[in-house]
């Protein structure tokens, strides 16, 4: 992979850049964050930015907002010594993609980067389909015929979880796994909450029936939506 590390400690910044180039990776580095968005910018392609939140000049999370604005996809993965859920939520809701708290060992970040490489690595989604029910997970828009229906962004996580999986039964962890970012932390009966908001607004008022229970297991979405 060939990375960016943006990060003002300098003894971290030649540990990252030692630990990553002895692991085959290609490592430029930058000190401030000014000369981190340019690079960011310009001096790519990256597989993937290590970006510190806190930099002399540009903050991280501003850098991953520009870098979004500027239509740069590259992974973006926030290293910090801040480890308070706003500091957290300011990188994430920036456009970062991962989050990992100082210290921490090269074995996590290594796998962390490896995660990334397998996300950006993944085919883009295609449009879903079931009848006349349609998903665009893309750009986020869901329609029953020719009516538009407005879903939140958990909503749509939910329906795409069903909709891939047309005609089988998709158990309720398997949803929070994939569409929560902590799961574990999470009780499964929240499935049920956006489970009924999503048949209010993609069935009731077409008269269909496409989510069905499946008592003891989860939900499936019927293949011809209903």
């Amino acid at each position: 992979m060939r990375i960016l590390v943006v990060e003002d400690e300098e003894n971290l910044a030649e540990s990252l850049r030692q630990g990553l180039s002895a692991d085959g990776h290609r490592v430029e580095v930058a000190h401030d964050g000014h000369r981190g968005l340019e690079l960011a910018l310009t001096g790519g392609p990256y597989d993937a930015v290590l970006l510190d939140l806190m930099l002399p000049g540009l903050g991280g999370a501003e850098i991953c907002a520009r870098m979004r604005a500027h239509g740069v996809p590259t992974p973006v993965l926030i290293l910090t010594a801040k480890d308070g859920e706003q500091d957290e939520a300011e990188g994430l809701d920036a456009g970062a993609d991962d989050y990992l708290t100082k210290p921490f060992s090269f074995v996590v970040l290594g796998a962390r980067l490896r995660a990334l490489a397998r996300r950006a690595a993944a085919p883009e989604p295609t449009v879903l389909r079931a009848g006349d029910l349609v998903l665009d997970p893309q750009d986020r828009r869901c329609r029953r015929g020719t009516h538009d229906i407005e879903l939140t962004a958990r909503e749509l996580g939910v329906l795409a979880c069903l909709m891939e999986r047309p005609g089988r039964a998709v158990a309720k962890q398997d949803i929070l796994d994939e569409v929560w970012d902590a799961p574990h932390d999470i009780d499964p009966n929240i499935v049920e909450v956006y489970v009924s908001s999503l048949r209010k607004k993609i069935d009731a008022p077409f008269g269909r029936r496409s989510i069905l229970t499946v008592h003891g297991t989860g939900y499936r979405m019927a293949p011809d939506g209903g």
